[in-house]
This record gives structure tokens, C-alpha cells and sequence, in this order.
């Protein structure tokens, strides 16, 4: 990190600037490991019963729609790459720029809910529910309902982090219009950004599982 901003001091319990970044990127690197530990379980256990259930879970996964599930990962791609220009320009010290990025990731968080709201909505009028919520006609396997309750449980705790991950957006607009970044700080969009690549990530691996594998 370049020289410590003016307008920015860092806390008393720090030697420099240069210190608490590296504290709060292994801070953010921590956090995503416990991450990485929530949302692996639940991808252990839809292997392990997919393994079990290997009939049941090919006749669900086909009333999944492939095209919206595509679309979502093109807009998640797009996103990652605005919110690596965000990042780049607050680096720059280019606050305008910073603040168009920013926004466009926000937008693709926008569009990435919005998809999942008609992908959802689809599933409650067809009855393609969790567990004994389940009552669709057209899937006969009994034990259908038990993938449809990892599909809910696994893209709807993604979604949520799409939530946040915005909330966060509206967080470093605020900040930036205030003029708070530049070259010498920008921590925050830093670590905002390695919160949303993983996101992302998250999302690049789910979509196959779900949707293309089954």
C-alpha cells in the first residue's frame, strides 16, 4: 500500500498505516475461511446424499431452468470485473470512476436478485419445494424433495451474501463520495472486493452442481 492517506490516521494500536492493512486483510482472509467452513459442510452433504440419492437428484435437478441459471453467472462474472475496476480506481485515486464501478456492481446485484426472484417465484407455483412442502406432479421420485431443500437452503444463503455484499456497495459509495479514498487508503474497497470475489466464486461452483450435474 502506497503512503498513508492525509485525511486518514490509522488506530493507536497500530505501528502504521502499512500495518493495519495487512491486519485487516488477513482479518478479512480469516473471516472467509470461517466462511469456506459454513457453506462447505452444506456442499459435503449434498454430495454425500446426492451419492445416496443419485436417481432422485437427475429427476430434480431437470425442472431447474438452465438459462436463468446461466444469465445469473454472467451477471456475477460481470460484476466480479466492475468491482475489480473499483478497487483499481480507488487505488488510482480516481473517485469518480470508483464511484461509477461501485454503482455498476451494485446494478449487477440488482439484476442477479432479480433473476432469482422469477427462478423462485417458478418453483413456489410449481411446487417445487423443500421437504414436505413439495407438491409437483410431474416428479415422481420420492426423495426429490430432499434436493430441492439443498437447492433453497444453498442459493438462498448465496443470495444473502449478495445482500450484504450490496449493502456493503451502498457503504463505499457513501465513503467515496466523501472523499475518503485515494491512493494513500483504500482499504475498505480492498476488502469489499475480496468479500464479493468470493461471493462469486461461491456462485461458479454452485451453478454446475445444481443445475448442470443435478
Amino acid at each position: 500500500m502506497a503512503n498513508a492517506h492525509s485525511q486518514h490516521h490509522h488506530a493507536h494500536h497500530f505501528e502504521s498505516a502499512d500495518h493495519e492493512f495487512e491486519a485487516s486483510k488477513q482479518g478479512m482472509w480469516l473471516f472467509m475461511v470461517t466462511e469456506v467452513l459454513m457453506i462447505g459442510a452444506l456442499f459435503v452433504g449434498y454430495i454425500l446424499f446426492r451419492s445416496m440419492y443419485l436417481e432422485a437428484f437427475h429427476e430434480a435437478h431437470k425442472m431447474l431452468d438452465v438459462r436463468m441459471g446461466t444469465l445469473n453467472t454472467l451477471i456475477l462474472i460481470s460484476s466480479s470485473v466492475t468491482m475489480l475496476l473499483a478497487v483499481t480506481s480507488a487505488q488510482r485515486g480516481e473517485k469518480a470512476k470508483t464511484f461509477q464501478m461501485l454503482l455498476a456492481t451494485f446494478l449487477f446485484g440488482c439484476g442477479f436478485l432479480v433473476v432469482k426472484y422469477f427462478e423462485y417465484s417458478h418453483k413456489i407455483h410449481d411446487g417445487l419445494l423443500p421437504a414436505g412442502l413439495f407438491h409437483n406432479a410431474h416428479v415422481s421420485n420420492p426423495k426429490a424433495p430432499l434436493f430441492f431443500s439443498f437447492y433453497f437452503m444453498m442459493t438462498g444463503i448465496h443470495a444473502f451474501h449478495v445482500i450484504l455484499g450490496m449493502g456493503l456497495m451502498v457503504w463505499l459509495m457513501r465513503r467515496n463520495a466523501r472523499g475518503e479514498f485515494d491512493a494513500g487508503f483504500y482499504t475498505p474497497v480492498e476488502l469489499v472486493g475480496f468479500y464479493w470475489h468470493f461471493v462469486d466464486l461461491v456462485w461458479i461452483y454452485l451453478f454446475p452442481l445444481l443445475y448442470l450435474v443435478g
